[in-house]
């Protein structure tokens, strides 16, 4: 089974790429802004919750994201594999994640890491909030806010997969083709 952390700051093209992850591997899609929307959309609590945080371009706490996440994995058990998207985005998600998976007999396979300049970013989450109406795409404020916080707590979450030697840089600068060529490369190492 394959299980894969796409990682990337906001803007670097994770759910592009998932996109044709899923379609190529026939992995699951677990993207914790999905979750967000789905929980809102059903006004849950957990959803309010998290719309709070992410109206000021912050993080969602640990505990409702890893609550989220760990309801979808238990309802997926026939999945071929998973493609986690936003998630983890600190340590201890990451150690809640190998807890949630060994519950079900699984592992991480490794953690793909989106590299992209920070101008590219800017860029990239402009021109999306113009076609996707998302606000935290299209207030700068909040886009130079959403990288610092990446920067600053979810960057260290990549030393956690290096230091399990499941960590594999891509290059995410270039044209959407190219950069799953890189991707697909290295998931079918994995195998």
């Amino acid at each position: 089974m394959l299980n894969i952390v796409l990682f990337g700051p906001p803007g670097a093209g994770k759910g592009t790429q998932s996109e044709l992850i899923v379609k190529q591997y026939g992995l699951l899609h677990l993207s914790t802004g999905d979750l967000f929307r789905k929980h809102l959309g059903a006004g849950t609590d957990l959803g309010k919750l998290a719309q709070g945080y992410m109206d000021q371009g912050n993080l969602v706490p640990d505990a409702v994201v890893i609550k989220m996440v760990e309801d979808r994995i238990a309802t997926e058990s026939t999945a071929k594999g998973f493609i986690f998207d936003g998630f983890p985005r600190t340590v201890h998600q990451a150690l809640a994640l190998d807890q949630m998976l060994l519950k079900h007999d699984l592992l991480i396979t490794g953690m793909l890491s989106l590299e992209v300049e920070a101008s590219e970013l800017r860029i990239r989450l402009r021109e999306r909030g113009k076609t996707s109406g998302r606000k935290d795409d299209q207030d700068d404020i909040k886009i130079e806010n959403r990288i610092k916080v990446y920067n600053e707590e979810t960057k260290p979450v990549a030393d956690y997969y290096k230091h399990q030697d499941k960590y594999v840089s891509i290059k995410g600068m270039g044209s959407i083709a190219a950069i799953f060529q890189l991707i697909t490369h290295e998931l079918d190492a994995f195998k």
